[in-house]
């Protein structure tokens, strides 16, 4: 699966929210965003990443940048899962996985010492003329939403 990398496009998508409202990156043209693929809802790791996202979507939006979190799973998971955290930013479902393969975001990892295929912990800042500013793979969900804070910064 082909990496993304600095000044590529962003792959277009449109996926339905939590509510079932179409959500798609042409919505955002004009500013910056961060999508940011995970595995699933109410998981360890993906709990802290978007807790942390949420914790920042302030400083995020004060930088006039969005947030949009993608995982396989579907709406009332989303749903479920926001209402939990009192997560504020939207959420996607890519239940075929087909924008996460855009993204290179889906394929062969490792997790605890074996090979498996899924979600690969992805984050993409992509600027206000759809080009993808900066790529992260594989992604540590600790300090993740600061590592991206820190970047807009510089």
């Amino acid at each position: 699966m082909a990496k993304l990398t600095d000044g590529d496009r962003a792959p277009a998508f449109s996926l339905p929210d939590q509510d079932g409202s179409k959500v798609s990156l042409r919505d955002f043209a004009g500013r910056q965003v961060v999508v940011y693929f995970y595995p699933a809802d109410d998981t360890p790791g993906c709990t802290k990443e978007a807790c942390q996202f949420n914790d920042n979507l302030q400083a995020f939006s004060r930088a006039g940048v969005a947030v949009v979190g993608i995982s396989p799973d579907a709406a009332a998971a989303h749903v479920k899962f926001r209402k939990k955290y009192g997560l504020k930013f939207p959420l996607l479902t890519d239940a075929d996985h087909a924008v996460m393969e855009r993204y290179g975001a889906c394929g062969e990892k490792t997790l605890y010492g074996k090979k498996t295929v899924g979600v690969i912990r992805s984050t993409f800042l992509v600027g206000p003329d759809g080009k993808v500013q900066r790529a992260w793979y594989n992604v540590r969900a600790d300090g993740h939403a600061e590592k991206v804070l820190a970047e807009l910064a510089a």
